[in-house]
């Protein structure tokens, strides 16, 4: 029954126009998310070739390499287009609300649902296809006003749902049995994740963005197409080489948290919520919560109440539920990960995508305003997290609903009290 209501959910969301695309010419209702010269190799990594030889012993040994530092803070984050990133009274305003608020993180599209890159970078790829289309005209300026205002900045980069790279070059792209490309019901052509040209262009982005001063990497759109035509897409047995769907995501997800963490930045991916327990919505995307968790800094499950089916979670229809929705689905999320993503000592931080909007198109729901979306997060913290991120395509968001700055400040201040008495006690008892 939870398979076909995993289909089910599948379907509406691909159906409802929130599955993270709307087109980027469209200034405020940007996509809804379901993101210099080198002496470097192709992965963007700097290549240190020299040994250290001991002349006492004469044993040559390789020199330790170590990452960068890399301090985690506990993000409350909103969504920006490229386009509200690169206009300036706009991004004012938000920053101005930022501050006066418990927000402090922003995602902004680096690489968004077109395929385009937003602000220029150099990057061989980007140059030799024109991927460009500079929505952000100031990259400098607007980094140095976020870090002045202590934001932290999150790159989001549409990874495999890529129109743009297929149409100049062709070889990357998903095939038909005739050799021509797959589109999906908007007519956008998908990258082929099987391919290692398209890993290391995304790297190769990511590595620029961190260059740009971004704090984090988030992939978005890093799943195969569900969309109808996808199974008639054939794949090479040179490029697949006997791996599944879910083993290709996952080999990708760790292939990009090696080298961007070695820039120092931190790696996130958005997952489908209702890959959360498996099934055929995991297998269709190729998605594995737990395996995916076990390369990464952060997951980030797009758990909008609006996204599930009636009778989700035993839930009537989620989308007018939004706390009861919201904290069943990290409730199974925690029973889902339950060892994974506890890579070299290090625990996965799962960090959901929140909804800050009105579904309309559906039968049944609410509207969305700030009672909406403080249950939402409360339902974040009675499961056990601490983190999240809102999401409005159109960037319009409910600042009523949060918490100001100074009542986050206190917050935090009695957390940090609470947490140094418990360590004192600890101390005392085992003294």
């Amino acid at each position: 029954m939870k398979s076909k209501l995993s289909l089910l959910l599948v379907c509406i969301v691909l159906a409802s126009g929130c599955g993270r695309y709307e087109r980027a010419e469209e200034p405020v209702t940007m996509p809804a998310p379901v993101v210099v010269a080198r002496d470097q190799e192709e992965d963007g990594r700097e290549q240190n070739t020299n040994k250290v030889v001991d002349k006492e012993i004469h044993i040559v040994t390789d020199p330790i390499v170590t990452q960068p530092q890399r301090t985690p803070i506990k993000v409350k984050g909103i969504y920006i287009s490229a386009y509200v990133a690169g206009t300036q009274n706009l991004m004012d305003e938000i920053i101005q609300h930022i501050d006066e608020t418990e927000i402090n993180a922003v995602v902004i599209d680096v690489k968004d649902d077109n395929g385009r890159i937003t602000f220029s970078m150099d990057s061989p790829v980007v140059s030799e296809i024109g991927a460009v289309k500079r929505f952000i005209p100031d990259i400098e300026g607007l980094m140095k006003k976020l870090k002045e205002h202590n934001i932290y900045t999150i790159a989001r980069v549409v990874a495999f749902r890529d129109p743009y790279l297929p149409e100049y070059k062709p070889e990357l792209a998903l095939k038909l049995p005739d050799g021509s490309i797959y589109r999906d019901s908007k007519g956008l052509a998908w990258v082929n994740p099987y391919k290692q040209e398209v890993w290391d262009y995304l790297v190769e982005v990511g590595i620029e963005a961190s260059k740009a001063g971004f704090d984090e990497v988030q992939f978005d759109y890093i799943r195969f197409s569900t969309e109808r035509g996808v199974n008639n897409v054939v794949y090479d047995e040179a490029d697949t080489n006997g791996r599944s769907k879910k083993d290709i995501i996952t080999e990708f997800i760790e292939y990009a948290y090696d080298r961007l963490a070695d820039q120092g930045v931190f790696v996130a991916a958005d997952v489908f919520g209702a890959i959360i327990g498996g099934g055929v919505d995991s297998d269709a995307v190729g998605q594995s919560y737990g395996d995916m968790a076990n390369h990464l800094d952060y997951i980030c499950p797009m758990i909008y109440p609006s996204h599930y089916g009636a009778g989700y979670f035993g839930i009537d229809h989620p989308d007018t539920r939004p706390y009861d929705t919201i904290l069943a689905a990290l409730k199974g999320s925690k029973e889902d990960l339950g060892d994974h993503g506890t890579k070299e000592g290090r625990k996965i931080v799962v960090r959901p995508w929140l909804q800050d909007f009105t579904a309309s198109y559906l039968d049944y729901y609410i509207e969305y305003g700030d009672e909406e979306v403080r249950q939402q997060i409360q339902a974040v913290y009675d499961a056990g997290y601490d983190e999240w991120l809102l999401w409005s395509a159109a960037c319009r968001y409910h600042w009523g609903g949060l918490e100001s700055s100074k009542e986050a400040k206190k917050q935090k201040s009695s957390q940090s009290s609470a947490a140094d008495s418990l360590e004192n006690q600890a101390g005392d008892k085992a003294a």
